[in-house]
């Protein structure tokens, strides 16, 4: 288990402790936006495989739901409550990868410069008692058109590695954003309003 730098738990708590079930740095600065620090991280290894005609949402839902449960079953701390995340970037329903090379990041950026995408992301929260609830978001986002000089300079300033669709809004690619429908934080991965809204209804006070 690791904790977060200056965690602290937020004392008498119904849901007990909070486990972000998740190492995105992004997901940890949003909650911090909310006054939220979690009292502890721990990521879920699961499989990410796309199932066969999977559409974007189910398939966001299916991962956060995973991720949520299994870090609850391997937990072995004080009663807690874990909150996931998984954030999907799609053209049509065709799931673009999680960039894990310039050669993807590439190609992801090829495939969204001039057009529409989507960004879902989908948010668990597992309770004391096992229940998981559940929320997605939808962003829609619109790119200018990208020539190669830009796609490369982006490409080797390394930001779009492990991002999903090989971007990250929050730094260099917001300047490709012509138009944003939606939840920005969603886009940077956690929407905020759903989230708070998940762990209200789990019975953590925030």
């Amino acid at each position: 288990m690791t904790s977060p730098r200056g965690a602290s738990p937020i004392a008498s708590n119904k849901a007990g402790l909070l486990v972000l079930a998740s190492e995105s740095p992004r997901r940890l600065a949003l909650l911090a936006q909310a006054g939220i620090v979690p009292d502890a991280v721990r990521a879920a290894g699961i499989d990410e495989s796309i199932h066969r005609n999977e559409e974007p949402r189910p398939y966001a839902l299916r991962l956060a739901q995973a991720k949520a449960r299994a870090a609850g079953e391997a937990w072995d701390g004080a009663p807690a409550l874990f909150l996931a995340a998984d954030t999907v970037v799609s053209v049509g329903r065709r799931i673009l990868p999680k960039a894990e090379t310039p050669d993807q990041v590439r190609e992801c950026l090829q495939m969204l410069g001039g057009r529409s995408h989507r960004v879902t992301t989908a948010v668990a929260a597992r309770a004391l008692d096992g229940k998981i609830r559940t929320r997605s978001v939808e962003t829609r986002l619109v790119f200018d058109r990208l020539d190669a000089a830009a796609i490369e300079s982006y490409v080797q300033c390394g930001e779009g590695l492990g991002k999903a669709g090989g971007y990250a809004v929050q730094g260099r690619a917001e300047i490709f954003v012509r138009l944003l429908t939606g939840s920005y934080s969603n886009v940077v991965g956690l929407p905020l309003r759903e989230a708070i809204s998940l762990l209200r209804a789990s019975q953590y006070s925030c």
